[in-house]
């Protein structure tokens, strides 16, 4: 389990690069928030469509040598990113930095659902939490490294990368030696699957609410990743390195968050701890934009924190909805968060562009109301028959 969450913060943390880089791309390159916004659309639509497939054929056949082989497509990518000299290139190295997501995210989850056993909520939030702290890394990079060195500074990750690769390989293995157990127990009769005490429509309605939940969190967290760091530059006159440690903060409190939902909803359970989470937001988010430098600050870490306890739960709620889809699922709701923040960066750019960054943060405080479809979702105990 922390050998698989070490990769995803290793992984994550490249991916970070890209947007971290947003800063330093707007005044080297003279970009738009159209095209960054295209920037962080490029990799995550790229990852956002790949994963659902690459988790559908891993619960035909699970294939774990393609996790090192994932990250290597992230190491083309970061070199690509450090050495692109046009904006075209730059799209073409984040598509590969996408491939290795698509690749590796299905197939972690299955290694993360796997190595489990009853835990199944504390072992996502492990999982999870990785990958956010990598994410929480793009801004201290920002503050402390690119500012200095530049687009250029990115192939350092590339030595990030090859320990991801040999890290990735040790887990491959135990993850084939678990295949080969769990077939033998098969032949040998073991347990079938739980069983659903839900029927085909409560259980195809119950994911489409988790659906509109992940599309409420991931629009809103795409908001405050790509542009707030621009909305505090801009608004309250900070600096690019001042505005990195606010987004850090929110970062770091969104890893905080994905590490504790997992325990508590093993505990409360997982229909409540969604509930919680995404609704229990909004009175955060929509004061944020409203607030002065400080509070704002204080705001953005409370709604980063109750935010991100939800998706590792939505994630293992899925699961159990459907048992005997881990790939599919991990696949469908991984891809469809890369998905809807790579289509959330793309279209705010554009209304940014029309009207104003300080428009945006206003317009995406009231989603985290969504929240209330929480309520439609079926109680914990239905989920078994």
């Amino acid at each position: 389990m922390f050998a698989i969450s070490i990769v995803h913060l290793l992984n994550d943390s490249m991916q970070s690069t890209v947007s971290a880089l947003f800063p330093i791309l707007r005044d080297s390159l003279d970009l738009s928030y159209k095209q960054i916004g295209l920037i962080a659309f490029a990799m995550n639509m790229t990852a956002s469509l790949l994963q659902p497939a690459v988790g559908y054929a891993a619960d035909l056949k699970p294939r774990p040598y393609i996790l090192p082989v994932g990250v290597g497509f992230t190491l083309a990518g970061i070199v690509a990113l450090a050495l692109a000299p046009h904006y075209y290139v730059i799209l073409l190295a984040v598509t590969a930095i996408g491939i290795g997501s698509a690749i590796f995210h299905p197939e972690s989850s299955r290694v993360a659902y796997l190595a489990a056993g009853s835990k199944r909520g504390l072992a996502q939030s492990i999982f999870q939490v990785g990958g956010n702290i990598g994410s929480a890394l793009g801004p201290i990079m920002t503050a402390v490294f690119f500012v200095r060195v530049g687009q250029f500074g990115v192939i350092w990750f590339a030595f990030v990368a090859a320990a991801a690769i040999g890290i990735q390989t040790f887990v491959a293995r135990w993850y084939r030696d678990q295949n080969v157990a769990g077939r033998k127990k098969a032949k040998a009769g073991a347990l079938p699957l739980h069983q659903v005490g839900l029927s085909s429509r409560q259980v195809m309605w119950a994911v489409v609410v988790l659906v509109f939940l992940v599309i409420s969190k991931h629009v809103y967290m795409s908001s405050i990743s790509s542009y707030y760091s621009f909305y505090l530059i801009d608004y309250y006159g900070v600096s690019v390195k001042h505005a990195q440690w606010f987004l850090f903060a929110f970062l770091a409190a969104s890893a905080a968050g994905t590490f504790l939902g997992g325990p508590l909803a093993d505990r409360f359970g997982r229909r409540n701890i969604i509930w919680f989470s995404i609704l229990g937001t909004a009175p955060f988010s929509i004061l944020l934009p409203y607030a002065n430098l400080t509070w704002t600050g204080v705001l953005c870490v409370l709604a980063g924190f109750i935010l991100s306890s939800a998706f590792s739960i939505i994630v293992v709620y899925a699961q159990e909805l459907m048992p005997g889809k881990v790939g599919l699922i991990s696949g469908l709701f991984f891809g469809l968060a890369f998905g809807i923040g790579g289509l959330g960066s793309a279209v705010l750019g554009w209304i940014a562009d029309a009207t104003t960054i300080a428009f945006i943060m206003k317009l995406c405080a009231y989603l985290p109301l969504l929240g209330i479809l929480a309520v439609l979702l079926p109680k914990d105990k239905h989920l078994y028959a």
